[in-house]
């Protein structure tokens, strides 16, 4: 049997997933790695542990399917990551700059002035978020990384570039458009590292993966690892470009929503790159070998299943996820309470860094189900804003919005999301979006598939109801509560 094996590198666990000929899952494997809290607002992983979990996983995926043969890999990751190693050892020089840390909010405010240009160059925003102010960080603050850099020692990489680089026994150190657009140095536009912005951060370009595309044969596995040698690395994409991709949202106009740890809204705009005027980023949605770079615009919002989980593990009013939905659904409605989950700072459409989380409506009679609705509201919500900043930029009247990640499993907070949005809200009949897209890009590129688009079908569709407007008004002064700006308050 010939399959196509995905490594999802996400946040919070290191997963393999194999596909066969139809698309259908044949197995899975995953593993949770430690989240490291140095300080508040700091955020880390171990890069061995990383890299540990996701070979393990790997390699139980593929013995779960006696006689596999794998016939390409295709990589996914969470982004923004930023990682520094040494290229003579292996060894990273520190821990891993996770995409939720904050440490550098500062640096950003010193570089305000320069803001015009780097959005006109990346599409995005300055902000902690991106690798690019981390990796200054990790060069200013990491004894001796100024010198090893200056003798050409190191090498940067989000999570897919130190993925491969291990995979391929230190041989390669690449990444791919996705990947590389969410930096702060990486041309969008020309698709190519940016000289200026590289020195304006102090950045040497020895320190830089090469940039391929997402869907072509960039290496292949070496030896001495619980994995087959000589297998091809053959699709390489940030986790919600892959999304974009394993939701066939390949006509401009097209949507998807990811829920996960955070959520992020993405729109295909095909093949022009749309400067957002609403707090939105405009990105590399892929690129295939001979075709033009495609475009999405993108409001990434930073905690939503996190959320569940804080309510899970700091308040202990659920025991797991799944028991959100009843707890909610026991109550008509929030109570008057709004919960803003700016615990690390607020993302699109607001992007204030300094924004801290919030509850406002608070009574004697809230119960934990009020919380629990307000916290699966505050979910939809937050959406909707994206959603509202991606109408105006795009002049684009969405049609409906495709949703997979964990949470899309919560038919509350779909229809919640379908209310608030007014939009029709379309489920995945798989919710591993995420990593399927991963496993076309790279069996595309060898040829395991010649056309996937029958592959993609939906589960369920949730149609708006109830008008929630009301609602969106509480939200917005709950939000200017929140934000650390005074003329918001």
């Amino acid at each position: 049997m010939d399959a196509i094996l995905a490594l999802d590198q996400g946040t919070t666990s290191s997963r393999a997933l194999l596909f066969g000929e139809d698309g259908a899952i044949l197995a899975v494997a995953q593993r949770e790695f430690r989240q490291i809290y140095p300080r508040p607002g700091w955020v880390e992983h171990d890069p061995e542990e990383l890299w540990f979990t996701q070979i393990q996983v790997a390699a139980e995926a593929i013995a779960k399917v006696p006689g596999v043969r794998v016939r390409a890999i295709g990589i996914t990751n969470q982004r923004e990551t930023t990682l520094l190693w040494d290229r003579q050892t292996g060894r990273p020089l520190a821990n891993a700059i996770v995409w939720q840390d904050r440490r550098t909010a500062d640096l950003c405010d010193e570089l305000r002035e320069h803001e015009p240009l780097i959005r006109e160059r990346t599409g995005l925003l300055l902000d902690p978020y991106f690798s690019g102010t981390k990796l200054r960080w990790l060069l200013t603050h990491v004894d001796g990384a100024r010198d090893l850099a200056k003798q050409g020692r190191l090498a940067f990489g989000t999570v897919d570039t130190w993925l491969i680089w291990r995979l391929t026994c230190g041989a390669t150190h690449v990444t791919d458009v996705t990947n590389a657009s969410r930096t702060l140095l990486f041309d969008i536009h020309c698709a190519a590292w940016d000289a200026d912005l590289l020195s304006l951060l102090g950045i040497p370009a020895s320190l830089l993966p090469e940039v391929r595309t997402s869907s072509e044969v960039v290496a292949t596995t070496g030896n001495g690892l619980p994995i087959p040698e000589g297998i091809p690395i053959a699709g390489i994409a940030g986790d919600q470009q892959a999304a974009l991709f394993g939701q066939r949202c390949t006509s401009a106009g097209m949507a998807k929503n990811t829920y996960g740890t955070g959520s992020f809204l993405v729109m295909h705009t095909g093949t022009n790159a749309i400067r957002s005027q609403h707090g939105l980023l405009s990105t590399i949605a892929w690129q295939r070998p001979g075709e033009p770079l495609q475009y999405a615009l993108e409001g990434s919002i930073f905690v939503t299943g996190a959320a569940v989980q804080w309510l899970r593990d700091s308040l202990r009013i659920i025991r797991n996820a799944a028991e959100i939905e009843p707890l909610a659904a026991s109550v008509p409605d929030s109570g008057g309470v709004y919960f803003v989950p700016a615990f690390t700072g607020l993302g699109a459409p607001h992007w204030d860094a300094h924004a801290r989380g919030t509850i406002t409506g608070l009574t004697r009679g809230t119960t934990a189900a009020h919380l629990a609705r307000a916290t699966l509201e505050a979910i939809a919500l937050q959406t909707a804003d994206v959603l509202d900043a991606m109408r105006i930029d795009s002049g684009i009247e969405l049609q409906e919005l495709r949703v997979d990640g964990g949470g899309s499993a919560n038919h509350l907070m779909m229809q919640l999301q379908a209310d608030i949005a007014n939009i029709p809200v379309v489920r995945a009949r798989t919710s591993e979006a995420t990593a399927l897209g991963a496993a076309w890009l790279a069996g595309l590129a060898v040829g395991f598939w010649e056309d996937v688009d029958a592959q993609w079908t939906s589960d369920r569709t949730f149609t708006p109801g109830q008008p929630r407007e009301k609602l969106r008004e509480g939200w917005r002064r709950a939000v200017a509560v929140a934000s650390s700006r005074p003329s918001l308050a």
